[in-house]
This record gives structure tokens, C-alpha cells and sequence, in this order.
């Protein structure tokens, strides 16, 4: 009788152990803020990403339930154009990098689907201004890759930039919307 209690109680505890929220890494190779924006009063769309970016996520698949926490180092901005990058850090109306190294998202998971996350409610910190943003999960995937598991998404909301103060050009008929992408994946920290 003891034995079988004693096998209950492992068998119990492997699935709490299991079931457990797991912290995973967001490795910066494999993890790409990205933005669209509008250029010229509709003239064209600019596009953007991030080259250096770090941060954590959980997941707790059993509550379906997670965190997401991502800093962005915006001095590593690339439009793919050497001048619009260093306008783009040093006007204070624009990034100001000097004041506003680091862009910060950080929320829970509000949406969880058959696959995994499909919605992040959060709060997004931009030219030293944080309000609320919610991130849409189009696509979310934990596998297997190399002897570890690793778990990845592609993740977008749409804001103004405006209401975050960079409102160069605004003036000038530039549409203010941006489009966020953040590609991400991590494994579990350790």
C-alpha cells in the first residue's frame, strides 16, 4: 500500500513539475523588432528593424497563461539608409537616443487559442512615454531544434507615434501609424 501511495505522490509531482511555468530567453540572433511607417504624406512606406534587442517570456501552457518582457536597443536602428539612421538617433523629435536609449514592451498573455498565445496585452515604452498596446500572435511554435526546445512567434500591433512624441513630419503631412513587428524566439533559461 505504501508503495502505490509513494508511486501517486512521484506521479503527481512529475505533473506539477511539468506543468510548471517555464522562463525562456530571448535569444538575440533569431529575435527581430521590426516597423512600417509612412514616408511623405503616403508617398511611400518606410520600413525598419531593430538589430540589437533582449528579453524574457513564460509560458505556462497548463493555465495557458504567460509574460512577454522585451528591451530594444534603439541606437541599433536600420532603415538600410546610414543618413535616415543617424537623423533618425539624434533629432529629438525622432529617437533622441542620447536620452531615449531603450524601447520596452511588457505584458501578459490576454488571448490564449488551440496553438498557444494569440493575444499580449501590455504596456509599450517609447521616447521615455509608456501606454498601453496590445500585440495580435499571428503565428506561435514550441519544437524541438538542435537538442533544445525552442518556442517562437510573430507578433504585431499598429500605433501612433505621435502619442508617444516622436512626431517628426507630422506637421508636414506624414502619417503618424507605425506598425510593430516583433519576430522572436527563445529557449528556456537556464
Amino acid at each position: 500500500m505504501k508503495a502505490i501511495l509513494l508511486a501517486g505522490a512521484m506521479s503527481l509531482t512529475a505533473v506539477s513539475a511539468l506543468a510548471a511555468p517555464v522562463t525562456y530567453k530571448v535569444d538575440p540572433a533569431h529575435t527581430y523588432p521590426s516597423f512600417e511607417t509612412d514616408h511623405n504624406g503616403g508617398v511611400s512606406k518606410w520600413r525598419g528593424k531593430f538589430n540589437s534587442s533582449s528579453g524574457t517570456f513564460t509560458l505556462d501552457k497548463e493555465a495557458k497563461a504567460g509574460t512577454v518582457e522585451i528591451t530594444i536597443d534603439i541606437a541599433s536602428i536600420d532603415f538600410g539608409n546610414d543618413k535616415l539612421n543617424e537623423h533618425a538617433l539624434k533629432e529629438p523629435a525622432m529617437f533622441d537616443v542620447a536620452k531615449f536609449p531603450t524601447a520596452t514592451y511588457k505584458g501578459k498573455v490576454s488571448k490564449w487559442g488551440a496553438n498557444g498565445p494569440e493575444e499580449i496585452s501590455g504596456d509599450f515604452t517609447l521616447h521615455g512615454v509608456t501606454k498601453p498596446l496590445k500585440l495580435k500572435v499571428n503565428s506561435f511554435l514550441c519544437k524541438e531544434s538542435r537538442g533544445k526546445q525552442v518556442c517562437g512567434a510573430d507578433a504585431e500591433a499598429t500605433f501612433s507615434r505621435a502619442d508617444f512624441g516622436v512626431d517628426y513630419a507630422v506637421a508636414m503631412g506624414f502619417k503618424p501609424d507605425v506598425t510593430l513587428r516583433i519576430e522572436v524566439e527563445g529557449s528556456p533559461a537556464t
